[in-house]
């Protein structure tokens, strides 16, 4: 950031930083103070422009200046979730009265925001599917958010439209689609409602019956492992209760592709519609991969769309060691990726990917105050990207990752995805030796399924610690793990996705979640004895 914008003597906001009770955000008065006393450069708009410019590089590099000192002095994954302390700073800050100032305001987001955020870089946090972010997207994200484009229509971005198409195709070249499309979107959940959407009028249009009489019969056929927008996506789109197939999977979660095949011909013996078969390259549990070549053969051969999420594993497309384990994502109709995930990029920045960018055609929509249907349909046509997407108003996300690969390079990413699933290898390699913990089945990426299970413990005891282990943990800000449920038995989860992170680092989180499941048996046994007495 020193680099894009001038260095200045101007005061640096508070910068601390570190564990204990959730922080109080400076009173106004004494912001107010603060912001007097420090003004080195004045401005009379509140907003970005020429007039304001040395302000803003004033401002923006006092908070990269707060923001760097968190960074280094952080010690720990939170200051942990008093939530009730957490409601009490937010509803006592006054949002009717005058304004404080642009440091005072700023000065008060970090002690409330900033001081009480999650540190997804910290090397104790392996909860969910979020990571530390890369250096260049950072500052890209100030790039994008100053200059506020909107890459809707063409007059509104210019530049930033071909460079978010040659991204897109740069991604559909990745998958192995060699005329695909596609567009950014907010996230997964986004891009599969959209991939359903566009599955489903296809499906529609290929029907003879009335489209009121075809959708009631329209079906999905995922695995219970998908992820939870592919229901929903059902159920927003107004297909009927039971749209939703659970096709079987076998012992570590993979889609059975026979069961697949005998689910398709059943349904076509019922006269019912499948319309699209999801599957997932990357489970949000497990981390497995479906087997997508059988599944694709199963989709082509039936004539249904197949819609690969790989909202989680799409980073395997960069990694030499691992690209191998996607083989068949290049014959589904559609592909889901979040670069804010694997790509190490900052939310939000994800793709829906269409093999046939005719596909795309389905979610246009013309105004004549936007993108006018006949200049749409014109020789000299703009290339509004607003006829691709559910979005109107979208933020040029794109930039991120165009800096990143220019920085980085496609392989160094590839090095960092390969980084966090051999840290889930060895990770898994160091539970399996230690008979205090149980775990549970493989990853084809950088997820653990475990619990703490040792020997004489009985099930019921370990189903009831392992929410137990996960709040204590998190309420103590010291280290954060996820749980959930498979078949009914309960787990703790990892999700390794910090490339730095080392099996030491993720032994001392299990050293720490082993002290907590001794201390609740310890505790039991105290109040089993007290009940005898």
């Amino acid at each position: 950031m020193s680099q894009l914008l001038p260095q200045t003597s101007a005061h640096e906001l508070p910068a601390s930083a570190g564990t204990g009770a959730p922080a109080a955000e400076p009173s106004a008065a004494t912001a107010s103070t603060a912001s007097t006393a420090t003004a080195t450069t004045t401005t009379t708009t509140a907003l970005l422009n020429g007039s304001s410019a040395d302000a803003y590089a004033e401002l923006l590099h006092e908070v990269v200046d707060t923001l760097a000192e968190r960074f280094r002095s952080v010690d720990a994954p939170s200051v942990g979730p008093d939530r009730h302390a957490l409601e009490r700073l937010v509803a006592d800050v006054d949002l009717d009265g005058s304004g404080i100032g642009d440091r005072a305001a700023l000065a008060e987001a970090d002690a409330l925001y900033a001081r009480n955020a999650v540190w997804f870089h910290h090397p104790s946090y392996l909860a969910h599917l979020n990571c530390p972010v890369v250096l260049p997207a950072v500052a890209a994200e100030a790039m994008l958010a100053a200059v506020n484009t909107s890459v809707d229509t063409f007059d509104q971005s210019l530049v930033a439209t071909h460079m978010e198409q040659r991204l897109v195709r740069w991604a559909a070249g990745l998958v192995g689609f060699e005329s695909g499309d596609g567009v950014f979107t907010s996230g997964g959940t986004q891009s599969n409602l959209q991939a359903l959407f566009l599955a489903r009028e296809r499906a529609l249009r290929a029907d003879l019956r009335e489209r009121t009489d075809a959708l009631p019969r329209l079906r999905v056929l995922t695995t219970a492992a998908s992820h939870f927008s592919v229901a929903r996506s059902a159920h927003l789109l107004g297909l009927a209760a039971d749209a939703v197939i659970a096709v079987d999977s076998d012992a570590d979660g993979r889609m059975d592709p026979a069961d697949l095949r005998e689910r398709l011909a059943a349904l076509e013996a019922a006269g019912e519609l499948p319309m699209a078969v999801a599957v997932t390259a990357g489970t949000t549990d497990r981390g497995i991969i479906d087997p997508l070549p059988a599944i694709a053969e199963a989709c082509e051969e039936a004539g249904i769309w197949l819609h690969v999420d790989a909202a989680y594993g799409g980073g395997l497309l960069v990694s030499e060691r691992r690209r191998h384990l996607l083989t068949g994502i290049e014959r589904a109709d559609s592909v889901t990726i979040d670069f804010h995930k694997t790509f190490f990029q900052p939310v939000s920045s994800s793709a829906l990917l269409v093999r046939d960018p005719a596909d795309l055609r389905t979610a246009a929509w013309h105004a004549d105050y936007l993108n006018p249907a006949a200049e749409a349909a014109s020789a000299e046509a703009e290339p509004n990207q607003v006829d691709k997407s559910l979005q109107t108003t979208r933020r040029f996300d794109a930039l991120k990752l165009w800096t990143t690969l220019r920085s980085l390079g496609p392989a160094r990413l590839g090095e960092m995805v390969d980084a966090v699933c051999d840290l889930a290898l060895e990770v898994r390699a160091l539970l399996l030796a230690d008979r205090d913990f149980t775990v549970l089945g493989t990853s084809d990426l950088s997820t653990v399924l475990f619990r703490f299970q040792p020997e004489g413990v009985d099930d019921r005891t370990a189903d009831g610690h392992v929410a137990l282990i996960r709040r204590i943990l998190f309420q103590s800000g010291r280290a954060m793990v996820a749980r959930t449920t498979i078949d009914g038995t309960p787990w703790l989860k990892l999700t390794l996705l910090n490339p730095e992170a080392t099996v030491t680092d993720v032994a001392a989180v299990l050293d720490l979640v082993r002290a907590t499941g001794r201390g609740l048996l310890a505790g039991s046994r105290l109040a089993a004895e007290g009940s005898e007495r």
